[in-house]
């Protein structure tokens, strides 16, 4: 479950034994509009290379050094920061520049790194891939741009040696100023590493950090949304221990930590448009479906709706038999339904309970996998049929590949329950299941090549659709959520 623990409030301790001995300075306020916060990016050139990988593996090697690290996630990831919070015991925190504005992905580096000793991010994708093959915006270079975050490049140098230096090269000469300091290279032997290490620092003027020799035992499997989520491997401690112990091996951790420390003072905005929203008054229950079938949320999400007022009681549809007592608002994530199916479909009483509370109007927000809970049926990966809630008319069925992949902006056309006709969310979809009833209410737009269709069923006590969405992007969109369940509960 999320550890719903976000980093406590106050000024970053004065003294720490470990940051002293590792050199870490101390961060800080700063002079009202600056903060100082040693910071780390870990990109590279592809998707694959490694990153969460070394990422998990740095964040052990640091909590083994009595380090505190916060920890984040560049782009829409859910499943990524799962294994970060396994790892580090703190959430992992999404930073999106398509989802927010620069003040407000300041504000969260910021708000989730108060009193840990470094910020550790993971990129997304290739270094410079953006919203689209076309552009930067929203790649890990744009969050590296904006955060003035030195960057550390992973190079996976299968089938490759010195073409392994022309690739970094490329990439760390690709805009003026691109942020990428060093290098560690990933599934290299020793004897390769010395050779080549010195060619990389002569080609490219990067330093070469060490390496991570290959692994197979330690590997992490993927499914067709990505890695496996965290909780299903049960052998994920004793892999990131030895990748931990390998690390500190072969990998100068020390050099990372110095690179950390050059990150210069985070300038910041007076105050962050996303955090003009008032503590609410009094305490609206929301019940969150939390559980290997919905586990996809953002944390600072959930976050903005306690710091409104909302109060959150997980439940499971996988093993609870009703919704918690007294909610007035749902909320269903996203996740793997279609592996669960058999499991969902046996547990009627709360497949009944959910859809009375539906048709009772209780305020629901169902997202991707939440969304195919709510339908008639639910099609798994072999073909057999599963009854779900049936709140929706329609079949979730598997798709020969990605369906409409990617971030857009969604426009509703009427008065809805998180937001009025006219205005727009963004955010972001990935799934390879597809709806017989994917909903009209909203039209989505791609933000490069504009391409629109018509999306999610919505109403003033329903947004139920593929799209996830972040509410820092429209903390206005909490405060609605609330005040309708606040109605509802009466």
């Amino acid at each position: 479950m999320p550890a719903g623990n976000r980093p406590p409030e106050g000024k970053l301790r004065a003294s720490c034994p470990a940051r002293a001995a590792e050199g870490i300075t101390a961060g800080s306020k700063g002079a009202g509009k600056t903060y100082t916060l040693p910071r780390i990016c870990i990109g590279a050139g592809a998707s694959g290379s490694g990153k969460t990988t070394l990422t998990c593996a740095l964040l052990r090697a640091l909590k083994n050094r009595s380090l505190d690290p916060a920890v984040f996630k560049c782009g829409p990831d859910y499943i990524d920061p799962l294994f970060h919070r396994e790892v580090a015991g703190v959430y992992s925190s999404n930073l999106d520049l398509y989802f927010f504005d620069e003040p407000t992905v300041k504000y969260l580096l910021r708000e989730n790194s108060r009193d840990r000793d470094i910020a550790v991010i993971e990129g997304v994708m290739g270094y410079y891939d953006g919203l689209s093959g076309a552009v930067t915006d929203a790649s890990t270079y744009h969050l590296a741009s904006v955060t003035e975050t030195p960057v550390i490049l992973v190079e996976d140098c299968g089938g490759a040696s010195l073409t392994v230096a022309a690739r970094i090269r490329g990439l760390a000469e690709f805009r003026g100023q691109s942020f990428i300091r060093a290098v560690i290279l990933n599934g290299i032997t020793e004897k390769f590493y010395r050779e080549l290490a010195p060619a990389i620092e002569n080609e490219t003027g990067l330093e070469a950090l060490g390496y991570l020799p290959r692994m197979k035992d330690c590997a992490i499997e993927n499914r067709h949304l990505g890695l496996v989520t965290a909780a299903e491997i049960g052998d994920l401690g004793d892999k990131i221990r030895r990748l931990s112990e390998q690390l500190e091996k072969t990998v100068d951790v020390r050099g990372i930590l110095r690179l950390a420390n050059s990150a210069p003072p985070l300038a910041l905005a007076e105050r962050c448009p996303a955090d003009s929203a008032a503590p609410g008054q009094r305490s609206v229950r929301i019940g969150v479906a939390l559980d290997r079938a919905f586990c996809f949320y953002y944390e600072d999400s959930l976050n903005l709706l306690r710091k409104l007022g909302g109060e959150i009681l997980f439940f499971s549809p996988l093993e609870d038999a009703r919704l918690p007592e007294g909610i007035q608002g749902l909320c269903l994530g996203g996740g793997y339904p279609e592996l669960y199916g058999e499991k969902l479909e046996k547990n009627t009483a709360m497949r009944e309970d959910i859809r009375r509370a539906v048709r009772s109007g209780i305020p629901c927000i169902a997202e991707c996998g939440g969304f195919m809970y709510l339908h008639q049926a639910l099609m798994d990966e072999e073909g057999n049929r599963h009854a779900m809630a049936g709140v929706l008319p329609g079949i979730c069925r598997k798709q020969p590949g990605l369906v409409r992949f990617g971030y857009a902006a969604y426009t509703a056309k009427n008065d809805t329950l998180l937001c009025a006709a006219g205005e727009t969310i963004r955010g972001h979809e990935f799934h390879y299941w597809d709806s017989d009833f994917p909903g009209e209410d909203f039209l989505a737009a791609k933000p490069v090549s504009g391409k629109t269709w018509p999306c999610i069923k919505a109403d003033e006590n329903l947004f139920a659709g593929f799209p996830h969405f972040h509410f820092y992007n429209n903390p206005a969109m909490a405060k609605r959520f609330l005040a309708r369940c606040e109605a509802y509960g009466g």
